[in-house]
């Protein structure tokens, strides 16, 4: 059985992450959803709790074919601890899927495989984007799932 893990901050949860969700079910036999810096929140960069961000993730997710596991991962402030860390609050995985080139590195050092997935239509599925679409009062629900 395999078991991939992929991590991301989803603030918010978008298409984008969908798409790459949707092809990792693909590949691997259970998925394991790392939701990254989940002690930050309402802050214009990071505006939705780990809570929220958990229930986009499940709720968007409901009908995926494959096993998954949502688990909020709280940041380290370093690098050389990171993977470690993921390791210890996570079932164990064998494959990560991940187009952060700091999180391929770190993985990568530590032995384990990494892919790294094409983004789906980077420029405008950006949490970035997303959030700044909902400062300006623009339209934004359409590059995030029902």
């Amino acid at each position: 059985m395999s078991r991939g893990f992929y991590i991301g901050r989803f603030q918010p949860y978008h298409n984008g992450h969908q798409s790459v969700l949707e092809r990792i079910a693909s590949s691997a036999d259970e998925i394991v959803i790392g939701v990254g810096s989940a002690q930050v929140s309402h802050t214009v960069a990071n505006p939705f709790t780990a809570g929220e961000r958990v229930l986009m993730l499940t709720r968007s997710l409901a009908d995926l074919d494959c096993p998954f596991y949502v688990i909020p991962i709280e940041d380290v402030q370093r690098n050389a601890l990171w993977v470690a860390h993921v390791r210890s609050m996570t079932p164990p995985f064998d494959t990560v899927y991940s187009s952060n080139p700091l999180v391929v590195q770190l993985f990568t050092e530590t032995g384990v495989n990494v892919r790294s997935p094409e983004m789906h239509e980077r420029l405008t599925h950006s949490g970035t984007v997303i959030r700044q679409r909902m400062l300006d009062g623009e339209p934004w629900e359409h590059l995030v799932p029902p």
